[in-house]
């Protein structure tokens, strides 16, 4: 990688640069990570945390830091410690894994991957199968699909996954979806499904979360007039990558997914005249400050936000924190 500012003190020519609005963490990331910093202020260090608490590197490492563990399963975790369930969610089988060792566990899960969880059940329970629209293996997927039986549920991923689903038996139909989609796939998924089961409910947003749903708007934005758009987020960041998918959809000529300022090849702003910036919703502020402090070191940038949906949402911390 280029060093992070220039060297030499050769003219540096105009670069428009443009904020997103919105961009960076929304509330359900805010609060989960809220849920492990006051975790470790009021049990003292270590307290476990069951996979990342939302996944970007930065956030994982300060927390790290302050004490906080990270395991891939509960049978890691000592049973005289905390332990925390990260923002997208788990398996009902988990809890009861922690309930059943007497375990204190604090539930980090966003609220509206939680109301995802409870239309699931009551789907189930009026006898439909679920299909669930969203990416095999993402933990946010694995923690719906374990809040029914194995079975209950069928995973469409794509539009060819939509045109060979099958009914199993004769049960009524409904669906559901991840919370951080493309707003436009996921669409185009509900209408094939929609037009070979037309029982189906007509196709809603309710299920992709407003924060997804406002960056992909913003993106949109930039990308009808910049020529490059930088992503902040990390690669296991699903939201964050449906950014860059949907930036280059609108009209942008090239657009990259970076962890930081440290991560941008500077070669790929050659002919730029227009930058646009976002951050995913786990990604840290300050790092959208870095990319824009190692922009201006290198071009005569001049820095606008664009206008959007400003976010009012807060979500509350779980009263044994707050008490």
């Amino acid at each position: 990688m280029n060093a992070p500012f220039p060297i030499s003190e050769t003219p540096r020519r105009p670069l428009s640069v443009r904020l997103a609005t919105p961009r960076g963490f929304c509330a359900g990331v805010d609060r989960a990570i809220q849920i492990v910093e006051r975790a470790i202020e009021k049990y003292g260090a270590p307290v476990y945390v069951r996979h990342e608490i939302v996944h970007n590197r930065h956030v994982v490492e300060r927390l790290k830091a302050r004490g906080a563990v990270f395991v891939k399963e509960l049978d890691e975790c000592p049973d005289d410690r905390p332990v925390v369930f990260s923002a997208h969610g788990v398996p009902k089988a988990v809890p009861q894994a922690a309930r059943s060792r007497d375990m204190l566990y604090l539930d980090a899960t966003c609220p509206l991957v939680s109301k995802v969880h409870v239309e699931a059940e009551r789907h189930h329970a009026n006898g439909r199968h679920i299909i669930l629209i969203g990416h095999a293996g993402h933990p946010e997927v694995v923690g719906t699909m374990g809040q029914l039986p194995p079975g209950a549920i069928s995973l469409v991923e794509t539009v060819d996954d939509a045109e060979t689903f099958q009914r199993p038996g004769e049960q009524p139909l409904a669906y559901a979806t991840q919370t951080t989609l493309s707003v436009d796939d996921t669409a185009g998924i509900l209408s094939v499904l929609k037009r070979r089961f037309p029982e189906l409910p007509d196709p809603h947003k309710e299920d992709i979360c407003y924060a997804t749903t406002n960056r992909q708007e913003a993106v949109k934005r930039l990308g009808e007039g910049c020529d490059l758009v930088l992503v902040i987020g990390s690669a296991n960041s699903s939201n964050s990558a449906r950014l860059v998918e949907v930036a280059i959809r609108a009209g942008a000529r090239d657009a990259r997914l970076i962890d930081d300022a440290s991560h941008v090849d500077w070669s790929w702003l050659d002919g730029v005249q227009t930058l646009g910036v976002t951050a995913g919703a786990s990604a840290p502020e300050r790092l959208i400050e870095e990319l824009i402090a190692a922009v201006a070191a290198r071009f005569d940038a001049d820095v606008t936000e664009d206008d959007g949906a400003r976010e009012t949402v807060t979500f509350k911390l779980p009263r044994v924190l707050t008490a």
